[in-house]
């Protein structure tokens, strides 16, 4: 299981020992949720932020764009050292044109789908990516509880040749719920920034 703490809940103005303590716990992927204030209603933080932080951390950068067209800022995440680029099925009109622009930077690729999306109308690009990101909450927000229906969702996608990620809602109990059910990456913000030791929690899990 790979755990990727969300930057999202850290506290920003103490950025760099967050981001070092997360480095002490042997963390390897750092998850980063960017939204435009018009895919979801809330903005966050931009490819300058991303581009400020790359050289505090040697975590992989794994950027999740909560955005509307994003293909014309795929580059500007990619020069700014990400190492993975999620994008959203519901975001992009052309989706397979995006994908497709971000593995020509030689880059790994996502798609996501909202809790309402169904796993059926991203069939047809399976096969294009390197992970498919389930969201487990609403996009646009943190603390929110785990929709069971993300459950379901994992069961459909295992066997795939890509990674599985979950992000919403994760803590102890959901977290082992996603791994039985076949995820391989779970996001987790409020629950690991409120308590470091739950990193430890999560990443030693019996299931």
């Amino acid at each position: 299981m790979i755990l990727a703490p969300s930057i999202l809940a850290a506290d920003f103005s103490k950025i760099e020992q967050e981001l070092k303590e997360l480095d002490e716990y042997k963390v390897k992927w750092v998850h980063l949720d960017v939204m435009d204030g018009k895919f979801v209603p809330n903005v966050t933080f931009d490819s300058k932020f991303v581009r400020e932080i790359r050289p505090l951390t040697k975590m992989f950068f794994d950027v999740h764009l909560m955005i509307m067209n994003p293909l014309k800022e795929i580059k500007k995440y990619v020069d700014a050292g990400a190492e993975l680029i999620t994008i959203h099925h519901e975001s992009a009109d052309e989706a397979q044109v995006v994908i497709d622009l971000i593995k020509s930077y030689g880059i790994k690729t996502g798609i996501s789908i909202k809790p309402n999306t169904e796993v059926n109308e991203i069939k047809h690009l399976l096969d294009k990516v390197d992970l498919v990101l389930i969201m487990s909450v609403e996009p646009g927000k943190g603390g929110q509880s785990f929709i069971l229906k993300a459950i379901d969702k994992i069961k459909q996608l295992k066997g795939g040749n890509y990674l599985i990620e979950v992000d919403g809602g994760i803590n102890e109990e959901t977290a082992k719920l996603c791994l039985q059910a076949g995820a391989d990456v779970l996001v987790a913000g409020t629950y690991v920034f409120k308590d470091k030791n739950n990193i430890k929690v999560l990443n030693n899990l019996d299931y």
